[in-house]
């Protein structure tokens, strides 16, 4: 398919967030808190996928994420595929990986613990990526990714 044959128009620099199942699109855009930036975002639903069935994708001209914003990601879609764009070439791919520590973005859902009670950040440890199995740092309450509410 040529550049000019795609569905979403090409960005010149920025970055191509990918492979998003179709029902978490708006909530990767949340996350990144793109209803902030200046710069131009396409957000497109419901393309179809040999991969996922329906994906979205979001397109962020002159937008490069932190490492910190892009483990947030992996809490709601963990195997989307970031593309680094520059001079309309992609320089880089990265697939999004769940890390081993979940800070400040999940919340616990034990009312007791103390994160939940006192102003700090919380601490997840995952136990089970393969389950997404998250580990409370403070109260050792488990939970499962899929069911999280975030901070």
């Amino acid at each position: 398919m040529s550049k000019k044959e795609r569905l979403v128009a090409a960005i010149k620099n920025g970055t191509v967030i990918d492979h998003i199942p179709a029902e978490k699109t708006y909530q990767v855009a949340t996350l990144l808190k793109l209803q902030e930036l200046h710069s131009p975002v396409t957000i497109g639903y419901n393309y179809p996928s040999k991969k996922i069935g329906s994906k979205g994708i979001i397109k962020v001209s002159d937008t490069f994420f932190t490492d910190e914003e892009i483990s947030r990601l992996s809490v709601v879609a963990p195997k989307i595929v970031l593309n680094i764009i520059k001079d309309y070439e992609v320089v880089e791919k990265k697939t999004v990986e769940t890390p081993n520590e979940l800070r400040g973005i999940v919340k616990c859902n034990n009312p007791k613990c103390i994160t939940n009670n006192e102003p700090m950040t919380t601490v997840f440890n995952i136990v089970d990526k393969e389950h997404g199995i998250l580990k409370c740092h403070y109260c050792d309450k488990e939970q499962d990714i899929n069911k999280v509410e975030l901070v």
